[in-house]
């Protein structure tokens, strides 16, 4: 159980991290953005940026930390930071492996000053191996994982925005090795380094379909299969108006549904799980769905057992009665955002401000 006890400090804290430290290398991407989820489970975050660093309180991403600027190749700076790391819970930084051990900070300095320290490590191929010191994107880490070749169209791979490397298979697994890592760590008081490469996470998050190949269920390629645009029933459509809708009408129940309230009366739909009819059954479904507005199709199956969506954009998803409800997002100095998530029953998640810090100051707190 992760008891630690909050601080005393003036600073409102709530969530179920309230009374961890942890210290954050200013980076881009995934390592913001799992600091973001643990400051808005109420960790105490503090990010250490470059001098002259302009923090935006508009960021998403940037949101709910404490930001100390300093010059990290001043040697007292360094020693500044070393003791702060040693009040600290967890650390998490996302430069190319060597970078922190080239600064003084790596894991043997660091842990030798507090042994029950988490070291988290953010990078793309991961501390080791032979692409380890290779510039790359989430679109190279995906590459080799078999990810991004089995999304996209029938003639080439899409690249699923920044998802699935950066955010998924990146900052989620960070986020979850830290926090196993920091249980680990009340039990047994030693701390160690959270190795989260984003090509490792990419591919644990094709296990899935690594086991529907084992069982023949899946065929390597795109718009082959059930889950990938190959079969009619799981898919989007485009509308009369131009937009789109999304079905998932796998199980039987729910594709009974579907040919219900879509009219599908032709007997050729009958054959739903058989693969060579799915191109032709497609086509009759697309006449079938762009034969009105996306507005009438959601009168007509939103909410029912089909499993249908609109297919939203950002600014739509806003406004939609279902996420409004849930106050999935929220507006913070102006712009529209996604609110914390996972929610928390007893402890509930909250998004704090950024502020400007001094590191005395907050080596001087969290001695308290």
């Amino acid at each position: 159980m992760l008891d630690k006890p909050a601080p005393t400090s003036s600073v409102r804290t709530s969530g179920p991290l309230s009374g961890f430290r942890v210290v954050e290398f200013a980076g881009i991407g995934p390592g913001p953005f799992a600091c973001m989820m643990l400051a808005d489970m109420g960790a105490d975050v503090v990010t250490l940026d470059r001098v002259g660093a302009k923090k935006s309180m508009k960021s998403v991403a940037g949101r709910g930390r404490k930001v100390i600027e300093l010059d990290l190749k001043d040697k007292a700076a360094i020693a500044e930071v070393l003791d702060l790391l040693a009040s600290a819970d967890a650390l998490v930084e996302g430069f190319r492996p060597g970078v922190m051990e080239r600064l003084g900070l790596g894991p043997d300095v660091v842990l030798a000053r507090n042994p029950k320290l988490v070291y988290g490590r953010m990078t793309g191929w991961g501390q080791e191996g032979p692409l380890a010191n290779a510039a790359g994107h989430d679109i190279n880490y995906i590459s080799i994982t078999g990810a991004l070749a089995a999304i996209g169209t029938k003639e080439a791979p899409v690249p699923p925005l920044n998802l699935v490397g950066d955010f998924g298979g990146g900052a989620l697994y960070l986020v979850v090795g830290v926090l196993a890592a920091l249980l680990e760590a009340q039990r047994s008081g030693r701390g160690q380094v959270v190795d989260a490469a984003m090509c490792d996470g990419a591919a644990s998050l094709m296990s899935f379909f690594f086991d529907m190949t084992t069982i023949g269920r899946w065929t390597e390629g795109r718009n082959q299969n059930f889950l990938d645009g190959g079969a009619h029933f799981y898919g989007v459509y485009e509308c009369a108006c131009g937009h789109f809708v999304s079905i998932g009408s796998i199980e039987p129940q729910f594709y009974a549904l579907l040919r219900e309230h879509a009219g599908l009366t032709d007997a050729d739909f009958d054959a739903q799980m058989d693969r060579k009819a799915w191109p032709a059954l497609k086509q009759k479904l697309q006449a079938v769905f762009k034969s009105k507005t996306r507005e009438d199709w959601c009168r007509i199956m939103e909410g029912t057992d089909i499993c249908f969506a609109p297919v939203l954009t950002m600014s739509e998803a806003t406004e939609h009665p279902h996420m409004v409800a849930r106050n999935v997002f929220l507006e913070r100095h102006g712009v529209k955002q996604p609110a914390p998530a996972p929610r928390f029953s007893r402890t509930p998640s909250a998004v704090r401000e950024p502020e400007g810090a001094e590191i005395g100051a907050v080596m001087a707190a969290w001695k308290r």
